[in-house]
C-alpha cells in the first residue's frame, strides 16, 4: 500500500455504505446535481455557510454555460460547497479564482503539471481534469450565498466519445484514490485561498495567473463565426481574457479544438 492515505488498491473499496453527516459535510447516495441540491438547502433557509455537498452518483451534473458534467458513479469527486461571500458582488471573479487556485494545490500534491484554464476549469496537459461551477443567491445588490459546484475526474478511465479531451487523476499516475477523503483535502484548500483572499486579493490573481493555461502562447481563438490567432496575457480582475486581440469576458469567445486538443 502507498503511504499516502488517499491511494486505495482498488475503487470498489470506496463504495458509499449509507449516509453520514460528518461535521458539514454531507454524503449523497445520489442526485441530480449537487449545486441544485445546495440551491433548493438554501431556499428553504436550512443551508449554512460551509456545508459541503458530496453526491456518490449525481446523474445530471451541470458544467459551464449550461453544458452537462458526465461522471461515472462512486470513482469521481462531485460536490457543492455553500459559502456566505467574504466579498462585494463586483468581486465575483476573484471567489473564483481562490477556488480554482485551491484546486490545483490539491491536485499538485499528487503530480506536477496543472494550469487552470480561463475561467476555471482545470488541466493537465491540454486534457481537462476538473470543472468548477459557482452559482450565486443575489439579492439587490447583496451577495448572499455562493454554491461552488466542483467536479474531479478521479478513477474514472474511460468517457463517453462526446468528452474530446478528458482525462483522470488515476490515468495519470495509475493509483486509484479515495473520493471522499480528497474532497476533504480540495475544500481545505479551498477555504485558506478563501480566507487568503480576504487579506490580498492581488496576491490570489497572480497565483492563478501564474497557473493560466497557455499563458504567454499564441492560441486559436473563436468568437462568432470569426476564428483568430492571439497571445494570451492574464485574466484581469474583472475575470477578462487579456490578448494581444484586445479583452474578453467568458462566453464572447471560446477555443478551438482540433483532434481532441486545444490549437
Amino acid at each position: 500500500m502507498p503511504k499516502n492515505s488517499n491511494l486505495l488498491p482498488d475503487p470498489d473499496m470506496d463504495k458509499p455504505q449509507g449516509t453520514t453527516f460528518d461535521n458539514q459535510l454531507i454524503e449523497l447516495e445520489s442526485v441530480d446535481s449537487t449545486n441544485n441540491y445546495a440551491m433548493a438547502r438554501i431556499h428553504a433557509g436550512l443551508a449554512s455557510s460551509g456545508e459541503v455537498y458530496f453526491a456518490h452518483q449525481q446523474w445530471a451534473g451541470k458544467g459551464q454555460r449550461g453544458k452537462a458534467w458526465i461522471s461515472e458513479p462512486g470513482r469521481n469527486i462531485s460536490m457543492s460547497l455553500v459559502l456566505e461571500p467574504p466579498l462585494i458582488l463586483s468581486q465575483q471573479f476573484l471567489l473564483g479564482a481562490a477556488v480554482a487556485v485551491g484546486c490545483l494545490e490539491s491536485m499538485q500534491k499528487y503530480t506536477a503539471g496543472w494550469k487552470i484554464k480561463w475561467p476555471n476549469d482545470l488541466y493537465w496537459g491540454d486534457r481537462k481534469a476538473a470543472g468548477i461551477l459557482i452559482e450565486n443567491v443575489i439579492k439587490g445588490n447583496e451577495w448572499l450565498f455562493a454554491v461552488i459546484g466542483v467536479g474531479v475526474n478521479l478513477n474514472q478511465i474511460s468517457f463517453p466519445p462526446e468528452l474530446t479531451n478528458p482525462i483522470s487523476l488515476k490515468q495519470i499516475t495509475g493509483e486509484n484514490y479515495q473520493p471522499l477523503l480528497l474532497a476533504r483535502e480540495i475544500i481545505d484548500q479551498i477555504l485558506a485561498n478563501v480566507k487568503a483572499l480576504q487579506k490580498d486579493p492581488g496576491a490570489v490573481l497572480i497565483a492563478y495567473n501564474q497557473h493560466l493555461y497557455k499563458r504567454g502562447e499564441m492560441v486559436k481563438l473563436k468568437k462568432g463565426r470569426a476564428r483568430f490567432e492571439t497571445f494570451i496575457d492574464s485574466v484581469n480582475e474583472q475575470g477578462r481574457l487579456v490578448t494581444g486581440e484586445g479583452e474578453f469576458g467568458h462566453g464572447e469567445v471560446s477555443w478551438l479544438i482540433v483532434d481532441g486538443f486545444i490549437s
